[in-house]
């Protein structure tokens, strides 16, 4: 099973896959100058709201809870692939 986490401003959020339409929000809520999206739990309940602003650190990680990787954990940092695509750079 695939558990993605995401980590703004040092804070963990893990969240089921895939996270594709989530990523898609918060890099338009950047490129908009600011704005919330929703951050759905991992299981069941109303998520939290987080208000994203350009120049917030973001980190994705993808970690394999079903061990097929013996635990291992690939991490991307999105913060400045979203600055660069929030001003057309």
């Amino acid at each position: 099973m695939i558990v993605h986490r995401l980590t703004v401003d040092g804070r963990d959020y893990f969240l089921p896959h895939p996270v594709t339409e989530l990523r898609s929000k918060i890099l338009a809520a950047i490129q908009a100058g600011g704005g919330y999206v929703n951050i759905p739990p991992l299981r069941g309940g109303p998520g939290i709201d987080i208000l994203f602003s350009p120049g917030m650190p973001v980190v994705w990680s993808q970690i394999d809870v079903g061990g097929e990787n013996n635990g291992a954990e690939a991490s991307t940092t999105v913060n400045a692939a979203l600055e660069d695509e929030a001003f057309g750079l």
